[in-house]
C-alpha cells in the first residue's frame, strides 16, 4: 500500500487531476458508467518545455492581495518552474494558503484506517463483477502485487493505490511537488501556513461517494492503468506550459460523471471563493496554491470569484 506520507502529499482533488490526465488520454466516464469511444477522448500529447512557467493570477484591492497559483503535487526530479514572477509573488506574499496542511504519519494512519478500510467484512474483489475482477487482478500483477493487496481497502481508495503506483515505478517524486517546495521556502522565512481543508475531510470528499461510484472510479483506473504515466506527462507539460485550457479539456474528461465533478472540484471552488472574498476584508499578501485543476475551466475558482463580484488578473510572464 502506498506509504501515509505519501499519500498525504497527493490527497484528492490533486490526485484526480493526475488520474483526469489519464482519463483524457483514453475515455470519459459517463453519467451512466459507460465508457465514450476512445478516439473521441485522445488529445495530443503536450510537450514538456525546458524552463516550466505555470500560470499565475492575482485578486486585489486596496490593502490586500491574493496571488491563485495551480500546483502540481507530483513531479519528476529537476524540474525548474519556482522562479520568475512566482518567485517574486511568493517572496512578496506574507501567508502561504494551500489545500491540507498534512497530519504526521501516525495521524494519517489513524484516519485511514477509520475512513478508507472496509468496515462490512466484504472484500474488495468481492464487490466486484467477474469481468472486472478479471481485469483488476490483472491490472494488479502488471505492478507486482499479489490479487489480494487491496482487499481491505474501499474502492476509492484502492483506485488510489493503483493510480499512485505506476508514477512512483517511473519516476514521480511525492517528496519533490510544489507544495514541498513552497512549503520549505515558507517556513524558512517564518512565512505563516494555512489549509483551506483537512485531512478528514479530503477523505470524506472521496469516502462519502456512492458505493457504485466508487466502484466505476476504480474500473476506470484499473482501464487506464497503462496510460496513467503518458497521461501524467502530459498533464505537467500542460502545467508547465500554462495551457490553462488544456489543463480544462484534461479535467472536464476526467471528471464527466457529476457527481465527481461537483464533490471534487466545483463545490470545493465555489468554497474557496468565499474564503477568498472574507480573507480580502483584511489587508495583506496571500499566495493561495490549489491544485492547477481547480484553476482552469468554467467552474474555476477564478470563475466563482467573478461570480461574487472579484475579478482576477493572469499575470503574463
Amino acid at each position: 500500500m502506498i506509504t501515509n506520507r505519501w499519500l498525504s502529499k497527493t490527497l484528492v482533488l490533486p490526485l484526480t487531476l493526475a488520474l483526469s490526465a489519464c482519463f483524457a488520454q483514453d475515455a470519459s466516464i459517463a453519467s451512466t458508467g459507460s465508457a465514450a469511444p476512445k478516439e473521441d477522448a485522445r488529445t495530443d500529447i503536450a510537450k514538456m518545455p525546458a524552463d516550466a512557467d505555470p500560470a499565475l493570477w492575482v485578486v486585489k484591492d486596496e490593502d490586500t492581495t491574493i496571488y491563485l497559483f495551480g500546483t502540481v503535487h507530483i513531479l519528476k526530479p529537476g524540474m525548474t518552474w519556482f522562479d520568475e514572477a512566482v518567485k517574486d509573488a511568493f517572496d512578496g506574499s506574507d501567508e502561504l494558503v494551500i489545500e491540507m496542511i498534512a497530519p504526521d504519519d501516525a495521524g494519517m494512519a489513524k484516519l485511514i484506517s477509520e475512513i478508507a478500510i472496509d468496515k462490512t467484512g466484504v472484500k474488495l474483489r468481492d464487490k466486484l463483477s467477474a469481468e472486472d475482477r478479471a481485469d483488476y487482478e490483472k491490472a494488479l500483477k502488471s505492478l507486482n502485487l499479489p490479487p489480494e493487496a487491496f482487499d481491505p481497502l474501499d474502492p476509492w481508495f484502492a483506485s488510489v493505490n493503483l493510480a499512485l503506483l505506476p508514477l512512483m515505478q517511473k519516476g514521480y517524486d511525492g517528496n519533490n511537488g510544489v507544495e514541498d517546495a513552497l512549503k520549505a521556502d515558507a517556513e524558512a522565512r517564518n512565512v505563516n501556513i494555512i489549509g483551506l481543508e483537512t485531512a478528514e475531510q479530503q477523505l470524506g470528499f472521496f469516502d462519502n461517494l456512492p458505493e457504485d461510484v466508487q466502484i466505476r472510479f476504480l474500473n476506470f483506473t484499473v482501464d487506464t492503468v497503462d496510460e496513467l504515466v503518458e497521461g501524467m506527462d502530459h498533464m505537467v507539460a500542460e502545467w508547465a506550459n500554462a495551457n490553462v485550457d488544456g489543463l480544462a479539456e484534461l479535467m472536464n474528461a476526467g471528471l464527466e460523471e457529476k457527481i465527481l465533478y461537483d464533490t471534487l472540484l466545483a463545490d470545493r471552488n465555489a468554497n474557496w471563493a468565499l474564503w477568498v472574498k472574507e480573507r480580502m476584508k483584511q489587508p495583506g499578501n496571500i499566495f493561495l496554491a490549489v491544485g492547477a485543476g481547480h484553476l482552469a475551466g468554467a467552474d474555476s475558482l477564478q470563475q466563482k470569484l467573478d461570480d461574487l463580484g472579484i475579478k482576477s488578473e493572469r499575470i503574463e510572464y
